[in-house]
């Protein structure tokens, strides 16, 4: 009976621990509709995943980002990978930060975000294309586009956000989510040894709950960002300070 007690154990451990290491990559709950309601005029982070059609949206308590809402991405075109040529139909991956200026609340796709394409990482691989957006209308070529109501939503904390004192909102953008799993399942992708710069800004976000800082640096994305050197933050702006929104 030992025995077979030790082979049990040997079996059933490792699938707990697999369990575990699963589950410890499950996306946030989103907080309540009062709180997220309360929570408007915060600072925002995004997060986008091409596979999953998702997009995140998070909003900063503290020194922490929590889940405000997750919004299905209702088209993008291109597949999986990076956009590198205009008009190869391709919707961007990697890190991109939004301004002031680069919202669009009069789109002819409904309301519209400029995700800033091309950004320093695409400048110095010699990408190319113009107006890559998260918009309204459901329908896209090269960009991530939402329902009306939900960009709705989206847009609305973005702006809130800028108006009251936030410099830029980034904007993750990545394939799928880059669990060890997905990762081996596209191993032979050609667009790997890429993706592999992207996962230290995923893994950052997922233990520390802070958006990453990634530089440039020979052409490819690096995270300078440590949980040893990254500067302290003051606590968010009282969440409640809806004035300069309007």
């Amino acid at each position: 009976m030992r025995k077979i007690a030790l082979l049990l154990a040997m079996f059933l451990i490792p699938a707990c621990c697999l369990a575990i290491s699963e589950n410890s990559v499950t996306p946030q709950l989103p907080v309540s509709k009062q709180l997220k309601q309360q929570l408007l005029g915060t600072q925002v982070f995004i997060q986008i995943f091409k596979e999953e059609r998702t997009l995140d949206l998070y909003g900063k308590i503290g020194n922490e980002y929590r889940l405000l809402d997750s919004f299905r991405i209702c088209d993008f075109s291109g597949g999986l990978g990076p956009k590198r040529t205009e008009g190869d139909f391709k919707s961007p991956e990697g890190f991109y930060s939004v301004h002031f200026n680069q919202l669009k609340p009069d789109s002819h796709f409904y309301r519209a975000i400029n995700l800033g394409f091309p950004n320093q990482f695409d400048r110095e691989n010699g990408y190319s294309g113009n107006y890559l957006m998260i918009h309204g209308n459901c329908v896209s070529i090269g960009c991530y586009a939402m329902t009306n109501a939900y960009m709705d939503q989206i847009y609305t904390y973005v702006n809130a956000a800028l108006r009251n004192g936030q410099s830029e909102v980034e904007v993750n953008i990545f394939p799928f989510r880059m669990t060890e799993n997905n990762m081996q399942r596209h191993r032979d992708s050609a667009y790997i040894s890429f993706w592999k710069q992207l996962k230290p800004g995923y893994d950052y976000f997922l233990k520390y709950k802070r958006p990453p800082t990634m530089t440039v640096s020979n052409g490819q994305y690096v995270l300078s960002q440590t949980p040893f050197s990254a500067p302290p933050e003051a606590a968010s702006k009282h969440f409640l300070a809806l004035t300069q929104t309007k």
